[in-house]
């Protein structure tokens, strides 16, 4: 799903009139508490599956949790310059991007560099680009995404149990507020999910995963919700772009409130709670969909809801991180995929041995064409991007340094090409 100056003119128009026809009403949305919350869950957002805290490993939750909060204290979710709206904006929330080596992703017309799951040790790869915190906090977060890349494919939420909490508590809880939906739900088992929606063919393989941080007191003027009157947005609404289609998303939750990263949960419940808000996109008859977030919540967003859907981020009172775990579409923006374009162009170069002078060796318009858009490629989609934002993460992981050294001695030898290009002089 990629961006174009057309796709976002013809959104503003939706947008405006969406708007003129709601005047001062509100599209109604449905929360756990709401009556017929289960049944628009099951009919218009199946695609959507919750995984309640407990039913994931404790183990994974400390080393995810414990990840997050030293790439925090490292200062490495860094606020990234992008075009939304014919307009450059720093994005409110802070981030960072991991994932496969080499992969980048794009994200509002800006290419994110990944830094590298580090799944293997320093020795392994015989590369020490990063120190060890750093580099376990990497792999933690590789570790959640094994997790994510074999769970989504099994059926979601139909083994859930329930958490083991006080009486009180789980009343409270969003799986109770199922069960009272469904008088043939077993007392004592807790679904986080409507009907098994159809699951995905194949295995599904995340290769990036976009951190994000968001604190609601840091955050100037969140917007309020415009159509249904959610309460105040960190995210608006959109919908997760460039992406392979189809693909699912799955996306890790953590809330903490105090300067330690302690969890917003237990001990904090006065505290608003964070929220995702579902709509269908561009429909104002079908009511939305509103989704409270525990600390250490994980939901999936399958089959196509992504494309036929749009969801926000509704703020809560303390800050928030969430690693969201995507499959970018990468042909054309991985490591790989860019030096063998390089290799392309630099074909028809010849080096004479002996002095060093080069030239060109077919002057074919197409050929001299071809190896220009890749000069072009290589100058305006990756060294501008790396040197502008990308290259602000060297100082945390220095893996992509020399690729893009040796990718700029490249491109400047695609500049001696130009120079000896003679429909150019």
């Amino acid at each position: 799903m990629k961006r174009s100056g057309d796709s976002e003119g013809e959104k503003r128009r939706k947008r405006r009139k969406i708007l003129q026809e709601l005047g001062n009403k509100k599209i109604p949305f449905l929360g756990p508490a709401d009556r017929g919350f289960q049944p628009l869950w099951d009919s218009s957002y199946s695609g959507l599956v919750l995984r309640r805290s407990c039913s994931l490993p404790a183990e994974l939750h400390g080393q995810v949790q414990a990840a997050l909060l030293t790439l925090r204290s490292k200062g490495c979710l860094l606020r990234d310059l992008v075009r939304v709206r014919d307009r450059d904006v720093f994005t409110a929330v802070s981030r960072a991007l991991l994932g496969e080596p080499g992969h980048t992703y794009r994200y509002l017309d800006t290419r994110l560099f990944a830094i590298p799951w580090h799944s293997e040790d320093a020795e392994v790869k015989g590369t020490n680009c990063c120190d060890p915190d750093f580099r376990a906090a990497c792999k933690a977060l590789w570790e959640l995404n094994t997790f994510f890349c074999s769970d989504v494919t099994q059926g979601g939420g139909d083994d859930l149990t329930q958490c083991a909490k006080g009486e009180a508590q789980l009343k409270r809880s969003l799986s109770d507020d199922h069960i009272e939906d469904k008088d043939d739900q077993a007392s004592g088992q807790g679904c986080s999910q409507p009907s098994p929606p159809q699951v995905c063919a194949g295995l599904v393989k995340f290769n990036v995963t976009l951190l994000n941080y968001m604190d609601p007191a840091a955050m100037r003027q969140l917007k309020e919700e415009p159509y249904y009157g959610m309460g105040k947005m960190a995210v608006g609404w959109h919908h997760d772009e460039n992406l392979v289609t189809h693909s699912p998303v799955g996306v890790y939750s953590y809330s903490c409130h105090d300067g330690k990263g302690e969890s917003s949960e237990g001990g904090s419940g006065e505290r608003a709670c964070w929220r995702i808000g579902l709509k269908v996109a561009w429909d104002i008859h079908t009511p939305g969909l509103m989704l409270p977030l525990e600390s250490g919540d994980c939901y999936y967003m399958r089959d196509d809801l992504n494309s036929t859907h749009q969801h926000c981020v509704l703020a809560g009172d303390s800050a928030r991180f969430s690693s969201t775990h995507r499959v970018a579409e990468c042909s054309s923006g991985t490591l790989t995929y860019i030096q063998s374009r390089c290799q392309e162009a630099l074909s028809n170069l010849h080096t004479d041995p002996e002095t060093g002078s080069h030239s060109l060796l077919a002057l074919l318009p197409t050929t001299l064409q071809h190896c220009e858009e890749i000069h072009n490629e290589v100058e305006f989609e990756w060294l501008r991007q790396y040197w502008f934002q990308g290259q602000r993460y060297t100082r945390f992981c220095s893996w992509w340094t020399r690729p893009m050294e040796q990718l700029e001695k490249d491109w400047r030898l695609m500049e001696t090409m130009v120079l000896r290009n003679p429909s150019l002089i």
